[in-house]
């Protein structure tokens, strides 16, 4: 079964290749339930890429002859385990406060650029946590993000839950400015989307290193600290600047 899909050049995450929680967000809804992505190349912006799917627990996303993602239905993956409660005060205490944002690598991502105005990227500007290895961004859900249902689409959720854990994954691994990185692999599973106007919380934490690979770990709380969604991250180290739709994905 093949079919076609476009990512809109609205959501963009390093220079003219979408974001990477947003394509995988993307690829999953081929799927039922929770999903791992595996990014191999950099998705184009604007462009068809065939949708190749067999059955129902894989699909893949080719580029002409190139890999660009492969994903597999993953409904046995244990959920992240989320680290201690964080208040909305705390969340907008640090917004905007990581390191990152003092020399930003992708200041136009649709999901964490500052370059963005309100209403077209999510801003969603995450900083660390007193005294705990966590970093935290509150969010309020935009209508233009919504779906037929009335809910923030899913492949929303899961950009959310993609720049955050990558911003929390490279400082605790103390990288310096010379070095970036880039989504590899994404599991997430969205329990219950939000609601435009929502005002919710995304958390981020470092979940390890294997080389080249950072891991991590993120979480979208509702109102309430109710958990909407988790996923776990393979994040990729790439000399910086990164070239343009040039990063290999996760081997």
């Amino acid at each position: 079964m093949t079919d076609s899909m476009v990512i809109d050049s609205r959501f963009c995450g390093p220079p003219g290749s979408g974001n990477g929680g947003y394509v995988c967000g993307r690829v999953a809804a081929y799927l039922d339930g929770p999903a791992t992505v595996t990014l191999r190349r950099p998705p184009p912006l604007a462009t068809p890429m065939t949708v190749e799917q067999d059955g129902d627990s894989s699909v893949r996303i080719q580029h002409g002859h190139t890999l660009i993602a492969e994903a597999t239905s993953s409904p046995g993956s244990p959920a992240p385990q989320i680290p201690g409660p964080v208040s909305m005060a705390e969340a907008h205490a640090v917004a905007g406060r990581a390191r990152y944002y003092t020399d930003p690598v992708f200041p136009d991502c649709f999901v964490c650029g500052m370059n963005r105005p309100p209403g077209d990227g999510l801003g969603i500007f995450p900083g660390p946590v007193t005294d705990r290895p966590l970093w935290a961004a509150p969010w309020t859900t935009d209508a233009s993000v919504t779906g037929a249902g009335g809910n923030v689409r899913p492949e929303v959720v899961w950009a959310a839950l993609d720049c955050p854990s990558g911003i929390a994954a490279s400082e605790a691994a103390g990288l310096g400015q010379d070095t970036a990185i880039l989504l590899g692999q994404m599991t997430a599973s969205v329990a219950v989307p939000p609601r435009p106007g929502d005002q919710c919380l995304v958390i981020a934490w470092p979940a390890g290193r294997d080389g080249r690979k950072l891991l991590a770990g993120s979480a979208l709380l509702g109102p309430g600290g109710t958990v909407l969604a988790t996923a776990s991250a393979v994040w990729l180290t790439v000399p910086r600047p990164v070239p343009a739709l040039a990063a290999e994905g996760q081997s």
